[in-house]
């Protein structure tokens, strides 16, 4: 049997797992991965431009300017096809670099699988380039992190590394090879295919307990979370919103399972549904900030709270019953009952037009200080059924999810309960290979802007058109305000109002400065019929805060 090097059996495994892409940044610990993915010597000499050959391979290679933005990538491919993301980075600062990638992936339950190069096993301890033990670093934001040090067991490290990244509940893997050992020959074995566990049968008397407080309920309401999407569960969540007549409020990737026309979607009523509700169903998200740490209303309502696995069990005093299992099953169960009276959804659902309608104000304010939400007002007309709508900041997005409801599932990527700036790059990079022929916006806060507007070179380069919208209040919003409000004055909060529209066009994009609302409209326009990563550089009125409830602690 022909021998091959490391590389092989990493691109073999990625493949079994339904992998199609990696996304990476040169570094010569892991030259291998890049041999094999592209198919070696003799496929790059024939294809028609180095290009071609990256993109053409067994894997295609998307290479980026920051392995964040690889990292942030792998990520969200890992949110947008529920097939684990792959990226790819050299040992040392490369591996550092990509932490708060895989941290988010961590917090998110996003399927992805972090490869790192690694300085020689038979130079350990001697000073290499770049030598550090990284996998306890990775240990505590991973389901998975480990070491491969003999070449025939990187195939089996790789089918168990994109296994466990997809296995409930889903999450981020980090796997390094030293560089003597990648680099090493051995022949290809003969391997099954990996298994990936989708999650328990969920308990049969959980569930009875669940249907029973249904039953009881009179007020119940509904949270779906990015968990449903995660677990491919939309079918038998939507079977069960209509079965039990139950009004839903959709979180995080959980948007867009039940679309902005059912009367039973009612997320703008949330504050009246939370106060309102005598049961509340949680199901793929954890009792976090976000819900307010399980607390429903005064006094509390009855919490159940559906997951996929033991780790996700929450131990917030209000839950009644946790159901723990495929979530496909779990929400398919629930479906078995009578419809909860219709009235309670009705008054909810009229809650919600009446917020909907009251936005109007805002989001034609034509005053010369630009509101944010009047970039909205233009934003969500131009929105297509397929379009992904990406948030990477803090005051400006805020907007963004009072106001954006995608009409499907799987196309809304927001940075998730970790917070991290920086991820819309490479979010738009996943989205636009994922959905190459949907259109992508990028809604930047220009804090957000900072921390990795120069990987616009990447979506340059790999000609992924972008649709970029910053809302510049020259200044970090999300700190300004409540500094204010706790202190009566504020500091290290300002910023520049930058021209980042000029950095894009710098880079080989388009962009335009906008100060007057009226152009707002045209701008999106000339974006979206660019063809280019293009950005609207919208100045906004620094005071207009976004009116948060919670700061999250």
């Amino acid at each position: 049997m022909d021998e091959v090097h490391g590389g092989e059996h990493i691109i073999d495994a990625a493949r079994a797992a339904g992998v199609s892409t990696v996304f990476t940044l040169s570094g010569a610990h892991i030259f291998p991965v890049y041999d094999a993915a592209v198919g070696g010597k003799a496929r790059v000499e024939s294809a028609a431009d180095r290009m071609s050959a990256e993109q053409d391979g067994p894997l295609r290679l998307i290479d980026t300017r920051h392995e964040q933005t690889a990292a942030f990538a792998a990520e969200a491919t890992g949110k947008l096809t529920r097939t684990p993301g792959f990226a790819a980075v050299t040992a040392g600062p490369g591996v550092t670099n990509a932490v708060s990638a895989i941290t988010s992936a961590w917090f998110n339950g996003s399927p992805m699988v972090v490869l790192g190069g690694r300085s020689p096993d038979s130079r350990w301890g001697a000073g290499a380039l770049q030598e550090l033990d990284q996998p306890p670093i990775l240990a505590p934001v991973t389901k998975g992190s480990w070491t491969t040090h003999d070449v025939a067991a990187i195939r089996a490290d790789g089918d168990k590394a994109f296994a466990l990244a997809a296995s409930a509940h889903s999450g981020p893997v980090f796997w390094d090879i030293p560089i003597d050992v990648i680099f090493a020959p051995s022949p290809r074995p003969d391997v099954a295919a990996p298994s990936v566990d989708r999650g328990p049968e969920p308990d049969p008397d959980a569930l009875a307990q669940a249907r029973a407080l249904i039953d009881a309920a009179a007020h119940p309401v509904l949270i779906l979370g990015g968990g449903v999407w995660m677990a491919d569960a939309v079918e038998a969540a939507r079977a069960l919103v209509s079965t039990r007549n139950l009004p839903v409020i959709a979180n995080g990737m959980g948007r867009g399972i039940v679309p902005p026309g059912d009367p039973h979607l009612v997320t703008r009523a949330r504050s009246a549904a939370f106060r309102g509700a005598d049961l509340v169903i949680v199901a793929g998200t954890p009792l976090d900030f976000r819900l307010g740490f399980g607390v429903f209303g005064d006094p509390p309502a009855k919490v159940i709270h559906l997951v996929d696995a033991e780790t996700e069990r929450s131990t917030a005093a209000t839950v009644s019953c946790t159901v723990v299992g495929d979530l496909r099953l779990s929400l398919g169960a629930l479906a078995d009952g009578e419809p909860v009276d219709g009235s309670w959804t009705v008054s909810l659902r009229d809650a919600a037009s009446a917020a909907l309608a009251g936005d109007r104000l805002d989001l034609v304010n034509d005053s010369q200080l630009i509101h944010p939400a009047r970039i909205y007002g233009e934003l969500l007309p131009r929105l297509t059924d397929d379009a992904v709508v990406i948030g990477d900041g803090g005051d400006f997005v805020s907007f963004a999810g009072k106001y954006v409801e995608p009409t499907q599932p799987g196309r809304w990527l927001d940075p998730g309960p970790y917070g991290c700036l920086g991820t819309g790059p490479g979010y738009a990079l996943a989205a636009g290979i994922a959905h190459p022929q949907s259109p992508v916006f990028l809604l930047l806060g220009d804090g957000a802007a900072g921390f990795s507007l120069m990987d616009v070179d990447s979506l340059v380069r790999h000609r992924i058109p972008t649709v970029m919208i910053v809302g510049n209040n020259a200044g970090w919003a999300l700190e300004k305000h409540p500094m204010r409000m706790l202190y009566g004055y504020d500091v290290i909060a300002d910023l520049s109002p930058t021209r980042y529209d000029e950095v894009v066009i710098a880079l080989g994009g388009g962009g335009e400065t906008v100060t007057d609302p009226a152009q707002i409209g045209p701008a999106i326009d000339r974006a979206m019929a660019s063809g280019l990563p293009y950005l609207v550089n919208v100045m906004t009125d620094p005071e207009a805060a976004y009116p948060r409830a919670t700061l999250g602690i």
